[in-house]
């Protein structure tokens, strides 16, 4: 019998309505965009083959969604059992994550009609990086969307489903741990397509890879913090402190590995005289440096792993950090060559706040409805 309750409440609070109508905001440029094209709602060009909707939404934002990934790494393939309780919050926001990052991909394609091709073998380029994210991003949503099933088939009552889910179970988590570590280095494998497009403060070649996969991990582990805590002061259930504190450990592992490796590289491909040459392009390195060393230094301390505004800062520092690492590199450090400019227009601004705002909406009206928190059946205004 699982102790997992719906935190409850009112659906329809002020967040939500505001959260809607953003959403909504975004829909109707979204309906532009199909009818008239890109170049009607975005500042894309022959330079810039993808904008913030790819970069965000699918590079910084699938990165966002590996705390299922994080969680099934520690629960299920090194035995944490401790960690269960936050699986079904984090499968949930990684459900969210990564099917609004696919949606991204289809609102950026140019000739989104053709979209099937991805699926037909005799039209697929086997060579082709994207190919093998598109078709792991695709089959992950599915795997997650059978992870988060349990708490529906819960709601209703559905226990003969909901044993047989559970039979079969291990062999879709062992999937959702495969995919996602797939098509998270391949999104670094990207960046060495791009080859000296990419700034040399960037462009790591071999590393790139690993550098995505290890920020990602965590990244993930950040999120779990970042949501459990905000989700206990709004939706005002318990906070498991202790819990969250244990992922520190992790998380430092995990910064120092990155860091060993990004500033490793640069050294030995003789590029440290960038660092301070760049321009702007050294600002950029030197904010997402800090932004990475913050919560390292942060979570060195055990003392500090214990009080919940430093772990959350130090989340929050983290994902910042992830984000700006991938922002740069996908870019700002992005030279396609003379003559190339660009920045995001207001509609495509409007459409990733609206996909995000989207995406928290639809986590507070899911946690208040079905069983997703456990042992916590409190009221929330």
């Amino acid at each position: 019998m699982s102790q997992h309750q719906p935190v409850g409440g009112r659906v329809l609070t002020l967040p939500v309505l505001i959260f809607g109508t953003l959403f909504l905001v975004a829909l109707w440029i979204l309906a532009q965009r199909f009818a008239f094209g890109l170049g009607a709602v975005t500042n894309l060009n022959n330079g810039y083959p993808w904008g913030v909707w790819v970069v965000y939404d699918i590079v910084i934002g699938t990165a966002f969604g590996c705390g299922g990934l994080a969680l099934a790494l520690t629960v299920y393939v090194m035995n944490r059992g401790e960690y269960h309780p936050l699986v079904r919050p984090a499968v949930l926001a990684s459900l969210f994550g990564y099917a609004l990052g696919g949606a991204s991909a289809f609102f950026d394609m140019g000739r989104y009609w053709n979209f099937y091709n991805i699926f037909i073998p005799s039209n697929m380029n086997l060579g082709s990086v994207m190919l093998e994210v598109g078709l792991c991003v695709f089959a992950y949503v599915i795997i997650l969307a059978i992870e988060a099933a349990p708490p529906v088939l819960e709601k209703f009552g559905m226990k003969s489903a909901l044993a047989k889910l559970n039979r079969v179970l291990f062999v879709v988590i062992a999937l959702g741990v495969l995919l996602p570590l797939m098509h998270q280095s391949s999104l670094g494998s990207l960046l060495i397509a791009a080859g000296d497009k990419v700034h040399p403060l960037w462009q790591a070649n071999e590393m790139l890879p690993l550098l995505a996969l290890v920020s990602a991990i965590a990244m993930g582990f950040s999120i779990v913090i970042f949501e459990a805590s905000l989700s206990a002061l709004g939706l005002k259930h318990p906070l498991d402190r202790p819990l969250l504190a244990s992922m520190a450990p992790i998380i430092v592992g995990l910064l120092a590995v990155f860091l060993a490796v990004r500033f490793g590289e640069l050294l030995l491909a003789g590029k440290l005289g960038y660092v301070f040459s760049s321009g702007g392009l050294s600002l950029a390195l030197l904010v997402e440096t800090a932004l990475f060393a913050f919560p390292l230094v942060v979570l060195l301390n055990p003392a500090n792993r214990q009080r919940a505004k430093l772990l959350f800062v130090a989340a929050l520092a983290l994902l910042l950090a992830g984000a700006v690492w991938r922002m740069n590199a996908f870019l700002i450090g992005f030279q396609p060559g003379a003559g190339y400019s660009y920045f995001p227009s207001t509609q495509e601004l409007l459409v990733t706040l609206g996909l995000v705002a989207f995406e928290v909406m639809a986590f507070i009206v899911i946690v208040k409805m079905f069983p997703i928190f456990k042992g916590h059946g409190q009221q929330a205004a």
